[in-house]
C-alpha cells in the first residue's frame, strides 16, 4: 500500500515522502479501514523529528485521526461490516491507504459531515473533551481560560465550554487575526486576549470581577505557568496538555496551589489504554458528537478547516503547521 514515510526514520520536513509499506491485517477485535482523509497534529511533527516516544505496539507510520470506510472486520467484531463509513482515533498509522484500529475506536460517520470534516474531529475533540469535561469537570457558570485558542484543540475547547454552560470563555492567541477568528465563531469565545501584548492574568481578573477563572486548558507550559496560577480562582482546575514553550519553571511558590486549593493535572490521550479510549469515545458520542456540524452547518459545535492538502503535498502541510499560521484544522486527503 502507499503511505507517507520518513526517510531515515526521523528528520526534518524534507524527509517526508510518499512510498510503499506493507498493508496491515486486522487482528481479533480490530477493523481494517481504507483511509479517505487524516488530520494533522503537533505530535506528528514531534514524532517525525524523533521527539515523541511511541506507545507500546503503535505503528511507526504517522497519524492518529482519520475518516474512511471499513474494509474488513477482525475476529470477534460484529458491529462493523465492509463499506461502513467511519471516523476514528488510533495510536498511529493514519498517513496510509489502509490502517488497523481497535473496533471500539471507530465511530459511524454522521451523514452531515464530509470526509474532510469527519477527519478533523477525533483527536482534537476527544482531547478537548477529555481535558475540559472529564478532567476539569467544567460546569454551568464556570469561567474558562483557553490558551492557543485558534488551534484545533483550542477551538474545540471554546465551543465545548459554551455547550456546557460556561459564563465566560476567554481565549488567548498571538495575532489580531486569530483573536478576531475566535470571537467571530457562532459559539465562540466571549473574550480574547493577546498574550504577547497583554497580561492575561490581569485581563481575566477584570473579566471575572476579580474572581479568576475556574478552569484553564493549557498547551503552552513554562512561559504561562506563573500567570496561570495567578489567573485561577479558589478551587480552580487546570489541565496541561503540552509544554510548547518549555518544560521547566525555574522558581515558583507552592503557596497559591495550597491556599487556593488548586487542582493541576497533566493529560495525554495517545498512550491511554484501549479501554480508557473506548470509554472516552462512548461518552463523547453520547454527550457531544450529535452537536457537531461543519463550519457552514447550524450545530452548537462546528469543526473549522484551515486548509486541505492532497497527501502528495504532505511536506507543505507540515510546514503550515510548523509555521503556526493555522486557525482551525489542517487536513490531508488521500488521493
Amino acid at each position: 500500500m502507499r503511505a507517507i514515510l520518513v526517510k531515515d526514520g526521523k528528520g526534518p520536513v524534507d524527509n517526508l515522502y510518499l512510498g510503499e509499506a506493507p498493508q496491515p491485517t486486522p487482528g481479533a477485535g480490530q477493523v481494517l479501514v481504507k483511509v479517505k482523509a487524516f488530520g494533522l497534529n503537533r505530535m506528528d511533527i514531534m514524532q517525525r523529528e524523533g521527539k515523541y516516544p511511541l506507545p507500546p505496539g503503535a505503528p511507526e507510520i504517522l497519524g492518529v485521526e482519520f475518516s474512511g470506510h471499513v474494509v474488513k472486520a477482525g475476529e470477534g467484531v460484529s458491529e462493523w461490516k465492509e463499506g461502513d463509513e467511519v471516523l476514528g482515533l488510533a495510536s498511529g498509522g493514519a498517513y496510509a491507504e489502509y490502517m488497523v484500529v481497535p473496533h471500539r475506536n471507530v465511530i459511524r460517520k454522521p451523514d452531515n459531515l464530509s470526509w474532510i470534516e469527519a477527519a478533523s474531529i477525533p483527536e482534537v475533540f476527544l482531547t478537548a473533551f477529555q481535558a475540559l469535561v472529564v478532567l476539569a469537570e467544567v460546569k454551568k457558570g464556570d469561567h474558562v481560560l483557553v490558551h492557543a485558542g485558534a488551534s484545533g484543540v483550542g477551538i474545540a475547547v471554546i465551543q465545548l465550554a459554551r455547550l456546557y454552560g460556561a459564563t465566560t470563555v476567554t481565549a488567548t492567541a498571538s495575532t489580531k487575526e486569530k483573536l478576531d477568528m475566535v470571537l467571530s465563531l457562532p459559539h465562540g469565545a466571549t473574550h480574547a486576549v493577546n498574550y504577547k501584548t497583554q497580561d492575561f492574568a490581569e485581563e481575566v481578573k477584570k473579566i471575572t470581577n476579580g474572581k479568576g477563572v475556574d478552569v484553564i486548558i493549557d498547551v503552552v507550559g513554562q512561559s504561562h505557568w506563573h500567570k496561570n496560577i495567578d489567573s485561577l480562582a479558589f478551587d480552580g482546575r487546570m489541565t496541561l496538555l503540552a509544554t510548547l514553550s518549555g518544560d521547566e519553571v525555574s522558581k515558583f511558590s507552592l503557596r497559591p496551589i495550597l491556599y487556593k486549593r488548586l487542582r493541576i493535572q497533566g493529560s495525554t490521550l495517545r498512550a491511554r489504554s484501549e479501554d480508557y479510549q473506548a470509554q472516552l469515545i462512548a461518552r463523547f458520542k453520547q454527550e457531544a458528537l450529535h452537536h457537531i456540524t461543519g463550519s457552514s452547518g447550524d450545530g452548537q459545535i462546528r469543526t473549522y478547516i484551515h486548509k486541505v492538502y492532497p497527501w502528495t503535498e504532505i511536506q507543505d502541510a507540515h510546514r503550515e503547521m510548523e509555521a503556526n499560521s493555522n486557525s482551525g484544522k489542517i487536513v490531508v486527503e488521500v488521493v
